[in-house]
């Protein structure tokens, strides 16, 4: 029977731990918890369901994941987050994986998201397809702001929905847009890009256009609309903070 590790990386997850990791019981073997300074219950709550817990100093998302892998016995890993909950049909269809022989190395499941008061199905965010169950040794993740699964082959496929408790309300998802767009400019002024001003004039405007007409984010309804415009200000904003790195960097040059 393949066994799995459920590996998970927390800071201040109390709002949705319980209820992420209970979701887990009955389907992992062992849940790893890697956490990085909680002030709140999060410990406690991992500790309340068997997880074994353990700190480590933030660096970044892929190190902190690697990390926990890194203590994780099983030969398969599940990586789950703290706002994440598997569906009762994706817990079946993991129940019935352990008992097969793996056909893959990797597996993806769609991700279905919980916006504001209601579920997403369109506007780009669903399937959203998660490479979440994978061998140990077959995987690994990279990248600073928006990390990601390296491997290699074709991944399977499991039924059901990994379940997604994100933004609850505009103004966390401004303070989202806000941070992510910094972190993004960051990036893109590091790895030498310069051009911003079209892109805040095109870019934006063609956002919002893909999200609520091209992937139908219309029919999320007023959910959608929203969904489109921060996308759209997020792009934005990110272009314009790039712009603002190139000016200060320039003019740091000319003194």
């Amino acid at each position: 029977m393949n066994q799995i590790s459920f590996c998970m990386i927390t800071l201040n997850g109390e709002k949705h731990l319980a209820r992420a990791l209970k979701s887990a019981l009955g389907v992992a073997d062992e849940i790893v918890v890697v956490d990085c300074g909680s002030m709140d219950r999060t410990l406690e709550i991992a500790h309340e369901f068997g997880a074994k817990v353990m700190f480590r100093e933030w660096t970044n998302f892929s190190e902190q994941r690697n990390f926990a892998v890194s203590q994780a016995k099983c030969e398969w890993i599940f990586t789950l987050d703290a706002d994440e909950e598997l569906s009762e049909p994706l817990r079946n269809s993991l129940r019935a994986w352990k008992t097969r022989e793996a056909a893959a190395k990797i597996y993806e499941m769609p991700r279905l998201t919980f916006y504001i008061g209601g579920w997403i199905r369109h506007s780009g965010w669903y399937p959203n397809l998660q490479r979440r169950l994978y061998r140990k040794d077959s995987a690994k993740y990279s990248g600073i702001v928006h990390e990601t699964l390296e491997f290699a082959g074709k991944p399977g496929r499991l039924q059901g929905d990994l379940l997604h408790y994100t933004i609850e309300n505009l103004a966390e998802h401004e303070a989202k847009v806000e941070k992510y767009s910094a972190l993004a400019a960051q990036k893109m002024f590091e790895e030498g890009k310069r051009r911003w001003r079209a892109a805040v004039w095109f870019a934006a405007p063609w956002t919002f256009l893909q999200s609520f007409v091209i992937r139908c984010g219309f029919l999320d309804g007023y959910r959608g609309a929203l969904i489109a415009r921060m996308a759209a200000r997020s792009v934005r904003l990110k272009f314009t903070k790039l712009g603002g790195l190139v000016r200060e960097d320039r003019l740091q040059k000319n003194r």
